[in-house]
């Protein structure tokens, strides 16, 4: 039996991917967190095969001991926001031996990772960061229908959240920390600077019709350029499901952009609890969408576009699969890459899939001729 530890996982993501783990027979899962008392409210909830064991764990402090003490396979880190983190975690994995996983989102800790190349090839330890929506989800979205195009040339695309789901304070801080400020991207071939919620433009999603999104900062627009050379357009933002709520999101980062409205991340704690003032007006349904666009082997225009819908909340768990695929891989030997990496080429499309079935959760793909 092979032990993980989940940091954070009485959260809104731990807790999905301690439930999901504690599930598996041959895995017995390590609830950390701040609060001991959490942790074992949490191991009580959990449909577990094997005992869980709680565990009061803060990642400011010294984690060497702990790791040592407890020695697991596998460490999957979901304590956000992990834009300003440093790497003391991952590195605190690589001296134990042990492997590191996360649910990062932040551009330049993900992007930044390979810095502890060395030192995780030397210890014979996979550390594998951006175990999430992205780049997880969209670079396997990529490597599933890149053999369709000879040249795959623009990649757009979005999330819209529900307004009926759980917000976390730190998922909150991190998508505000950008909110009005510049943000490299790849346009046309040349890199552009676009701003943080700014250029407001409506989507039809498949099944929920139209929803309003913005510019957002995710890994993705600095790792592509170099997984997939032959990108000239990366465009991704995102979107909150009620258009007041996100139209006065873009206003306020237009303040910030003029320099008229300090950062917004220092007022995360107060928009979150307006936030919810709204639900009432909302639904638990959100969605994704890429349109990938390129030449097929004739040398012709290609385009395919990748839709998923998830109603009754469940679109929370669908960053949570990369880091639960990856760590159970891990434990079974199924993955043999060692180093630091980004979360490219070590889950597939149908494996992403297949963890999501058992949710509400449908998804479609259309090509430009028609097909499904």
């Amino acid at each position: 039996m092979k032990k993980i530890l989940v940091i954070g996982g009485y959260g809104n993501f731990g807790f999905y991917i301690s439930n999901a783990l504690a599930q598996e027979p041959d895995i017995q899962v390590i609830v950390a967190g701040r609060s001991l008392q959490q942790t074992q409210r949490c191991c009580h909830r959990l449909q577990s095969v094997n005992q869980p064991l709680p565990l009061r764990l803060d990642i400011s402090e010294p984690l060497d001991a702990i790791l040592a003490a407890h020695q697991p396979q596998v460490v999957i880190h979901t304590s956000g926001p992990f834009q300003g983190q440093g790497y003391e975690v991952a590195e605190a994995c690589i001296r134990q031996g042990c492997h590191y996983v996360d649910l990062a989102d932040g551009r330049d800790f993900v992007s930044g990772i390979h810095r502890l190349h060395q030192q995780a090839t030397a210890a014979n330890v996979l550390v594998c960061s951006g175990a999430s929506s992205v780049p997880g989800l969209s670079s396997a979205l990529i490597q599933h229908y890149q053999p369709e195009f000879q040249k795959l040339e623009s990649i757009d695309y979005g999330i819209s959240t529900a307004q009926n789901t759980s917000r976390g304070l730190a998922t909150t801080q991190a998508v505000l920390s950008y909110a009005g400020k510049p943000i490299s991207t790849l346009l046309n071939g040349h890199r552009v600077n676009v701003f943080g919620w700014r250029d407001t433009r409506a989507i039809s999603f498949w099944g929920l019709g139209k929803r309003l999104l913005g510019n957002c900062d995710i890994p993705d627009l600095a790792l592509f350029p170099t997984y997939y050379p032959d990108l000239k357009t990366i465009r991704f933002q995102a979107g909150l499901e009620l258009p007041v709520i996100h139209r006065t999101l873009a206003m306020l980062s237009w303040l910030v952009q003029y320099r008229l409205f300090p950062n917004l991340r220092h007022f995360a704690r107060p928009m979150l609890k307006l936030s919810s003032l709204f639900d009432g007006f909302g639904t638990s349904d959100s969605a994704f969408f890429m349109q990938m666009q390129g030449l097929n082997e004739q040398g012709q225009p290609r385009s395919i576009r990748f839709d998923l819908v998830a109603r009754e909340g469940d679109g929370l768990n669908i960053p949570t699969i990369p880091a639960i695929v990856v760590a159970l891989k891990l434990c079974r030997n199924e993955i043999s890459t060692t180093g630091a990496h980004p979360c490219i080429g070590l889950v597939s499309l149908e494996e992403y899939l297949e963890r999501l079935q058992p949710l509400n959760i449908q998804w479609h793909t259309l090509s430009s001729d028609g097909s499904d």
